[in-house]
């Protein structure tokens, strides 16, 4: 049996033996184990789970300075953002907790029995239920916020779902030591064995999604890897949900009153937006289209500038930095597309990649600059008019976020942009960058395809919605229905009768 290695991108050295892979059999006990605790972690209801969420937010906590410690070492993103990731993911687990104490995400509806203009009608009353366990795949590049303790597992446990991690071959360190905190802290919560799980190893993940027990899977990564999960799926003889976050190209749009009202600030600021985190932010912003003229000329030399002051940067693993070298030089070498600035190219071992700003016309905007590079590389269009900018926001994949960097009073022309990004972004950002994706009921980190695939993800309150489904009462005597649904029942909201009525 292969073993798991734990590797340090700054060195590219073996530093340890995380575990051996997941065996066929081991995977199967798992699945078992997560299918048998579905109704006990169901049954503990809302104010269990979220007893229970902030449980593992306090432990995680308390081993702040070990979870941080072994994740840097992991992933070479230093402790100042993976101490931010950790709160972020503490919170994150908080928030839903919050989710389950308000109730509304339940949907819950009664219609009393009565006459209607199609004839009598019975009681009916609907709940969303628990889906059953859920496998999660861990992100490269978030080996807290997205991976074993992520926006996944915490909505998928909300839920009341059990759940197995397919812990990602670039922290597995970091996800076994996250995995056994959180299940220590889980058992002394009160929670059945078994729900939560871990797994290691690439047969694993596709074991873990071929299982029958599983009845719904969260991806965050390449749309290869998610097209590859969506194959095993489709071989099921019950294909199940898959929701995944793949690829996005996240567009910005410099307006000509932008350009010239502060041109140079925010050729430093996209620097600081595409090269941090050495670019390996699924929000990163990789094509920025800029106004031709002098005011867009100090936007461009203040990004070139930013670029050639900076120096190579550790990416997560070896795969990665292959990847962003091959990818980055065809864009380089693409027709109609210039490198215009390079970081110092400093000999080192590890990982590494050179931060790169390239350069191309909105009028020709080439395909491969509208694909997503993993990495601190990003592309600026130069656009003459309105209409080549439109033209070219026309040709645009759909990406997780798209961003108007307006002028003050500015209004028409952001309009209008936005109108027509609309359609092709999961989230409008005005006046800001891209990078970071706030933990909030009102967040939302999808897209339309190849984004992600769901209405629902990762991030928000409403990422619990993917792991319920509907259930229907109709004529049911009171004592089989869940409490929420019962006629005295007034703690969450509830729309009864066609009339939302608030709790109390």
């Amino acid at each position: 049996m292969t073993d798991v290695m734990s590797i340090d991108p700054r060195t590219g050295a073996t530093v340890e033996v995380v575990a051996p892979e997941t065996s066929t059999e081991q995977v199967d006990q798992l699945c078992r184990a997560a299918l048998a605790a579905a109704p006990v972690l169901e049954a503990i209801g809302r104010a269990g789970r979220a007893s229970l969420l902030r449980a593992l937010a306090d432990a995680l906590q308390a081993r702040r300075d070990d979870i941080v410690a072994v994740a840097d070492r992991e992933t070479a993103l230093g402790s100042t953002r993976l101490n931010g990731e950790l709160t972020r993911t503490c919170y994150q687990l908080e928030l839903f907790g919050q989710v389950l104490d308000e109730g509304s995400y339940l949907e819950a509806t009664i219609d009393h029995a009565g006459d209607t203009p199609m004839g009598p009608r019975p009681d009916l009353r609907r709940l969303l239920v628990p889906v059953g366990p859920v496998a999660v795949f861990g992100a490269s590049n978030f080996p807290l916020a997205f991976s074993v303790p992520g926006g996944d597992t915490a909505s998928a446990l909300a839920a009341g779902c059990p759940v197995i991690v397919k812990a990602h071959g670039s922290h597995p360190a970091t996800s076994q030591l996250t995995l056994e905190v959180m299940a220590a802290a889980a058992q002394a919560a009160g929670a059945p064995d078994g729900t939560l799980g871990i797994v290691h190893g690439q047969q694993a993940g596709a074991d873990l999604v071929a299982h029958p027990a599983i009845r719904a899977v969260g991806f965050t990564g390449s749309v290869n890897g998610g097209r590859a999960l969506l194959e095993i799926i489709e071989r099921r003889p019950d294909p199940i949900p898959f929701y995944g976050e793949l690829s996005s190209l996240n567009p910005v749009v410099v307006t000509p009153a932008a350009a010239t009202e502060r041109g140079e600030q925010i050729g430093r600021e996209l620097v600081g937006s595409y090269t941090l985190g050495a670019g390996q932010f699924c929000t990163k912003p990789g094509l920025t289209f800029v106004p031709t003229g002098t005011d867009g000329d100090r936007v461009v030399d203040a990004m070139a500038e930013a670029i050639r002051g900076s120096s190579t940067q550790v990416l997560l693993n070896q795969g990665i930095a292959a990847s962003y070298t091959r990818i980055s030089d065809g864009l380089a070498n693409a027709p109609g597309v210039k490198e215009i600035a390079r970081g110092a190219d400093a000999a080192a071992s590890g990982f590494r990649a050179v931060p790169r700003l390239l350069a191309t016309t909105g009028t020709e905007l080439p395909a491969a600059v509208t694909e997503e590079c993993f990495g601190p590389v990003s592309v600026v269009a130069r656009y003459h008019a309105q209409d080549d900018l439109f033209a070219a926001l026309h040709t645009l994949p759909s990406s997780l976020t798209a961003t108007v960097l307006r002028g003050q009073q500015e209004t028409q022309l952001p309009q209008a942009i936005s109108r027509q990004l609309r359609g092709v972004a999961g989230r409008l950002v005005y006046d800001a960058y891209p990078t970071g994706v706030a933990v909030s009921w009102a967040q939302h980190h999808g897209g339309p395809w190849p984004s992600t695939n769901s209405q629902h993800t990762s991030v928000g309150s409403s990422a619990i919605r993917r792991f319920l489904r509907p259930v229907t009462w109709q004529g049911a005597p009171e004592e089989v229905l869940p409490e929420e649904l019962t006629d005295g029942y007034r703690g969450i909201p509830r729309r009864i009768d066609g009339t939302l009525q608030l709790p109390h």
